[in-house]
């Protein structure tokens, strides 16, 4: 295998090229990322993965906005692999183990750097040379396979001062740590003691301890704080994501609040509209009272009045009769006056008061102190409601079978593209428009369809199956709904609708919209109307969990809403299935 290369200084290659930075092993699979750094296939592919979409070299920090495509580094991936090969050869006809004339090394020492290894895949230090000296004969000869051992190694440590000496850390140089016992560039590492020691340090005083490059140990070192890294942004993605949950369940309980002063203020309104017109037809009764009073005492002044106008008539003709000297005329006159007229007996007639008199005041004031009592408690028992337990405050196991409301699909209000089963049980949306009567009930532009039985009071109760759908809405609406065009879904317009889309996204369709985060997600929605109470309550119905209720004052007609919502090329062809309600035992 011929390997062309270009002339590559043999001071400048060292162990720490042909390791990866992550597993500090040699190479295997190595692959370079678009920084130009190499690692192991499955080391990078797993720190990566580790990260989640975050895509960051270990060791330039450099960042790529999409993962990579690596391929295979087959020049390195042919090296690294001959000279294992030739690393395990090695064991079995051995090395060199005799000192460079002049060396300060020991012969124990040479024998670990030559034949030895730290730790399993590491390089030893003559198969470190052999690699330079045929990156060096490659560049003249083009056959690396030509090459030979070199017969003597060179002193340990020497490539690593080389090495960092070139980058501005070894002996002589101004910029990097001294060894103040020898006046070594601290280059190397000791993992026993955890400090960075010169080349002379570890051989003496750190004698038999695990001593590495202090870069290489540095890279190792940051590449696991990548990894903490990683885990630190998940840690903070996942309270990011917490607060985002709390932030949006604070928007949906304010929503609520708001909501329900509006509809309280409405009810109290209501309420204060009544009272003012009981009040009037109670004055109006009070004011007949007093009418008929005036009449009558009218009635009876005026009989009085005519009785006193005949009786001084008859008092002037009495006073001029007896002042007469003409005895003719007085006998004449005198039986006439004698007997006195036929007058009425009004000992006995009284103004009577009307007989609801004093029963309005009586009536009135015990209502009034009746509502008022109410209205004390009603503060009081709001706030009892509030600070039960959650226990109680978990929907109850009412018998739902008082409620059930066996429920058939309208075809006369299902949009053109919904096809609805014999039973009028199961709807779903096909990909064609169908021909239709187009009546006045029919949705033309809502995919949707109403159900036959309306209800304007009392409470009512179905189920209905949605499985894995990924889009449905489902709930109530007004009968007077505008059903034609583009239509704005919410209380206010007369729709109460449960929504789902994109599979994961529940919500309330009001304005704004009300999301709501649902964990398990339900196969079957229960949908409860209390049409006294204007409460519409959706449920899980397999757990009977609680969902979302909604407050509202009705005042039509409710009919229950289904929508299978569009095909979705296929992805949300499953029909809604109104489910039979289980008779209780």
């Amino acid at each position: 295998m011929s390997i062309h290369t270009m002339s590559i200084p043999v001071d400048f290659l060292s162990e720490e090229q042909f390791s990866c930075s992550i597993c500090l092993e040699v190479f295997t699979n190595p692959v370079s990322t678009p920084c130009g750094h190499s690692f192991c296939l499955s080391c990078i592919t797993s720190y990566w993965d580790s990260r989640g979409k975050a895509c960051i070299c270990p060791l330039c920090k450099e960042s790529f906005r999409k993962r990579p495509e690596l391929h295979i580094n087959h020049t390195l991936k042919e090296i690294t692999e001959q000279f294992k090969r030739m690393a395990e050869t090695s064991g079995s006809h051995g090395l060199s183990t005799s000192p460079q004339a002049g060396s300060s090394q020991s012969p124990r020492i040479m024998e670990r750097k030559i034949t030895g290894s730290s730790r399993p895949g590491e390089l030893p230090g003559g198969l470190l040379m052999e690699m330079k000296s045929r990156f060096q004969r490659t560049s003249s000869s083009g056959n690396l396979l030509e090459a030979s051992l070199p017969s003597t190694p060179p002193p340990p440590y020497e490539a690593a001062r080389r090495r960092f000496s070139a980058s501005g850390f070894g002996p002589g140089s101004s910029t990097g740590p001294q060894c103040s016992k020898h006046q070594r560039s601290l280059d190397m590492f000791c993992r026993n003691d955890q400090t960075c020691v010169c080349s002379t340090c570890a051989e003496d005083d750190h004698h038999g301890h695990l001593v590495v490059p202090a870069r290489r140990e540095m890279a190792a070192k940051k590449s696991q704080l990548g990894i903490m890294e990683a885990e630190v942004q998940n840690l903070i993605t996942a309270r990011e994501k917490k607060i985002e949950e709390i932030q949006m369940s604070l928007a949906n309980i304010q929503a609520n609040a708001q909501q329900e002063v509006e509809i309280t203020l409405s009810l109290f309104r209501a309420l204060v509209s009544s009272l003012e017109r009981s009040q009037a037809e109670v004055l109006e009764i009070v004011e007949m009272g007093r009418a008929a009073a005036e009449l009558r005492s009218q009635g009876l002044i005026r009989d009085l009045q005519l009785e006193i106008s005949e009786l001084s008539k008859r008092s002037s003709t009495l006073s001029e009769l007896s002042q007469s000297n003409d005895h003719f005329s007085f006998f004449k006159t005198y039986p006439s006056l004698s007997s006195g007229p036929p007058m009425k007996n009004w000992t006995e007639v009284t103004l009577t008061p009307d007989p609801t008199a004093g029963v309005v005041l009586k009536n009135v004031t015990h209502m009034v102190e009746k509502i008022q009592d109410e209205l004390k408690k009603l503060p009081q028992s709001c706030l009892h409601s509030v600070i039960e337990s959650p226990v109680k405050q978990q929907p109850r196991l009412w018998k739902i079978q008082d409620y059930a409301l066996d429920i058939t699909l309208d075809r006369d209000s299902a949009h053109p593209r919904l096809m609805i089963s014999e039973d009028c049980k199961q709807v779903y949306c096909s990909d064609n428009y169908h021909t239709v009567t187009d009546t006045p009930e029919r949705f033309d532009r809502m995919v949707c369809v109403l159900g036959c039985q309306g209800f304007s009071s009392g409470r009512h109760y179905w189920e209905v199956h949605v499985g894995e759908k990924t889009d449905w809405d489902l709930g109530v609406v007004n009968r007077s709904v505008n059903r034609k065009g583009k239509i704005s879904v919410s209380p206010a317009n007369g729709y109460w609708l449960l929504s789902l889309r994109d599979k994961h996204e529940y919500a309330f369709r009001a304005n704004p919209l009300m999301p709501i985060y649902l964990n398990p997600k339900p196969q079957k929605v229960g949908i409860h109307v209390d049409y006294e109470k204007g409460r519409v309550s959706f449920y899980n119905a397999d757990t009977m969990a609680l969902i979302f209720t909604n407050v509202y004052f009705f005042t039509e007609t409710l009919y229950p809403c289904f929508s299978p919502c569009t095909n979705r090329s296929g992805q949300n062809e499953a029909p809604l299935v109104i489910c039979p309600i289980s008779p209780s035992e």
